[in-house]
């Protein structure tokens, strides 16, 4: 089956810089696509040539198996990192404004039930919270009833809560079979709410897939985690494990937990302080570039 939107060879180029250094995926109709990585990985670039906002120098996008131009404004739904709002408007007011943009747009009351805004509809735009405010451009990206919505880092700076109450939003659109392609730099927001993942550092695809599946491809078993006080610095060439320094604490990667213990107990570290856990999305992109993934 033809994907909704495919990327083929993409590449950006400034003055001394590849921001995108000939990436390629696609997005298939009714999924949910993730681009992580960290500041300067080229993720946001590349939304803003799928969106149509800055031109690629070289490659191309295919909406629908064809290239995009101005009509694909209309089957897009945008949801920016920072968007401004008209000061001294209601909500409602909001909304009748964006929606007179489009040529077809969604049924005001739908969206205001899907994004949860009725109890502030009458409300000054100034002085919604931020989850309240996140609700709204939410709305407005899907005033025009898109094909495919794009989210640039939508729950930054909100709080537990509200993220979570936002991902039980993403979850609802994504039930109507909406396609979303989404940044972010929170792990577990990309796992809760990905059918697929693209991992970019310096421009590049570096690791595609589901997040179960690169999970699995790329370790065998736990985490091992323990105060670096407690880690003697000749542990990795006595015992040849993999190490990694996060914060206080260092890190072993195990496909086998007994065994590592064991060797660990040999070389006489205490584990009165040992914490286990499954990996998790950050470790995978730290095994894959060595860098914590951070805002």
């Amino acid at each position: 089956m033809q994907p909704l939107l495919e990327v083929r060879e993409l590449v950006k180029q400034y003055r001394g810089v590849r921001a995108v250094d000939g990436i390629s995926f696609s997005i298939e109709r009714g999924s949910c696509v993730g681009l992580l990585g960290p500041n300067g990985a080229g993720k946001t670039t590349t939304v803003e040539m799928l969106e149509g906002i800055i031109p690629a120098t070289s490659g191309e996008i295919l909406f629908r198996g064809k290239k995009i131009d101005h009509e694909f404004c209309q089957s897009a739904g945008i949801m920016f990192q920072n968007t401004a709002l008209q000061d001294y408007i209601t909500v409602a007011e909001t909304l009748s404004l964006f929606g007179s943009f489009y040529q077809r747009t969604r049924p005001l009351d739908e969206l205001i039930e899907i994004c949860a805004l009725r109890d502030f509809l009458s409300r000054d735009v100034q002085k919604l919270s931020g989850g309240q405010r996140q609700r709204l451009l939410l709305a407005v990206a899907l005033i025009n009833d898109p094909e495919i919505l794009f989210l640039d880092e939508p729950t930054t700076g909100l709080d537990p809560q509200a993220r979570r109450n936002f991902w039980q939003l993403i979850h609802t659109i994504k039930s109507e079979q909406k396609t979303v392609a989404l940044t972010t730099h929170y792990m577990d927001e990309a796992y809760q709410l990905c059918d697929r993942i693209a991992i970019m550092d310096r421009g590049r695809i570096i690791a595609q897939g589901s997040p179960q599946q690169l999970l699995k491809a790329h370790f065998e078993n736990a985490v091992i985690s323990l105060p670096v006080e407690q880690i003697p610095a000749t542990l990795r060439e006595q015992t040849g494990f993999n190490l990694h320094r996060r914060n206080t604490q260092v890190e072993i990667h195990s496909a086998d937990l007994n065994a590592s213990i064991r060797t660990l107990l040999e070389q006489g570290i205490s584990l009165d302080q040992m914490q286990v856990r499954s990996p998790t999305l950050e470790d995978l992109f730290i095994e894959l570039t060595g860098h914590e993934l951070r805002a």
